[in-house]
């Protein structure tokens, strides 16, 4: 506790401290509001200016971006159907229904409040866990250890949202297929980009560079909506939404109290597994709260559990995907890994010495994602 309230001190005491973390606060939440430009973007733009910076700064300006860009698109879903972030994809089902019901005031505050919660809780979990998880794999993990919790990440996912286990798999194996489409990153040599498979040819240039995850998205989602509100607008039956903030009263709250709970564990679980992060984590976190509420019949209509749920696990997993990036040196997606490249770039490698060569810098990290958790509130008022 005594670490975590110097990284505080360390944290606003510092005016320079003090405007990169509203930096990042503001420009977190913005570029994951904007479908098609999220968070990823933004760090891709600031990476090379991390170069100049002190250690301490340029990690926790990545760390607050990823808190509030988880949060950011789920504004957007509420009231336009249409996800800033693919992490938020889960949050339309049920808030955009009620945004249509006239309840978008309430699906925001759920979301709002959710989302810090979600997200401090995963932060306390992750200040208390890291340090445990870095000693015991300095003893126990190895090349074999890490095989195994990736091909476990790939287990969990196969079990999310499919009937059965089989259809799961073969979505994995879909994906798979899919994400190595493009030039291999080691050896640069081109995969399914040219030349034919099974009869389908794939000379195109533009496959080089691979299928990205967020156009993806953005074709399910927001060109589909757009398309659904100009047909709205040609026959003069477009609803203009509303929106507002009114945070749920605490019976709401101690009705979906088991709801947010779980979605918390289920969103640290998400998060420490490679290859899972905050997006799937929404996904399984929705599911559950389906497959165990008893209003499952409501969920895609309008249900505010369903947007509890999203919004829980999606933060949650923040401080999640944190633990084994700094206790292993494995980073969860890919704004971790942009992490991971800033702690190479000043010389340290993240993994279990780095609470002994860096402990300061941890705990600044740890501080940070925490307080930006608790700003989203305010950031959830401004954006309203």
């Amino acid at each position: 506790m005594e670490q975590f309230f110097l990284g505080t001190i360390h944290l606003f005491g510092d005016p320079q401290a003090i405007l990169i973390f509203f930096l990042g606060l503001l420009g977190g939440m913005l570029f994951g509001a904007i479908p098609g430009v999220n968070m990823l973007t933004l760090g891709a733009v600031l990476l090379p200016f991390t170069i100049a910076m002190q250690p301490e700064h340029a990690v926790m300006l990545f760390s607050v971006i990823y808190c509030t860009g988880v949060f950011g698109g789920a504004i957007t879903a509420i009231l336009f159907n249409i996800p800033g972030a693919p992490e938020n994809a889960p949050t339309c089902f049920d808030g955009y229904p009620m945004t249509m019901k006239g309840q978008s005031g309430k699906a925001i505050g759920a979301a709002v409040s959710c989302s810090a919660i979600g997200g401090v809780a995963s932060a306390l979990v992750m200040m208390t866990a890291t340090g445990f998880i870095a000693g015991w794999a300095v003893r126990a993990f190895g090349p074999q250890e890490i095989f195994a919790l990736i091909f476990f990440g790939l287990a969990v996912s196969a079990s999310i949202g499919a009937k059965t286990l089989w259809k799961g798999w073969l979505s994995v194996f879909a994906g798979l297929m899919i994400a190595t489409i493009g030039t291999d990153p080691v050896g640069g040599v081109p995969r399914f980009n040219e030349g034919s498979f099974f009869g389908l040819e794939f000379s195109s240039y533009y496959l080089s560079a691979g299928i990205h995850f967020i156009p993806m998205i953005l074709g399910f989602f927001a060109v589909s909506e757009v398309l659904t509100q100009a047909i709205n607008i040609a026959k003069g039956t477009r609803e203009r939404p509303r929106a507002g903030l009114d945070f749920p009263t605490i019976a709401e709250f101690l009705s979906v109290r088991w709801t947010m709970l779980r979605s918390i564990v289920i969103g640290f679980f998400a998060g420490v597994l490679p290859g899972i992060g905050a997006t799937l984590a929404a996904f399984l976190g929705y599911s559950q709260a389906h497959r165990w509420s008893k209003n499952r019949r409501n969920f895609g209509k309008g249900e505010l559990e369903g947007v509890v749920a999203s919004e829980t696990a999606n933060n949650a997993a923040t401080g999640a995907a944190m633990t084994p990036l700094l206790a292993l040196g494995l980073p969860g997606g890919a704004l971790t890994a942009m992490i991971m490249g800033i702690f190479q770039v000043h010389g340290m490698e993240p993994g279990p010495l780095i609470f002994i060569n860096s402990g300061d810098l941890v705990w600044i990290t740890f501080a940070a994602m925490f307080w930006a958790n608790l700003f989203i509130v305010f950031l959830g008022w401004l954006q309203t």
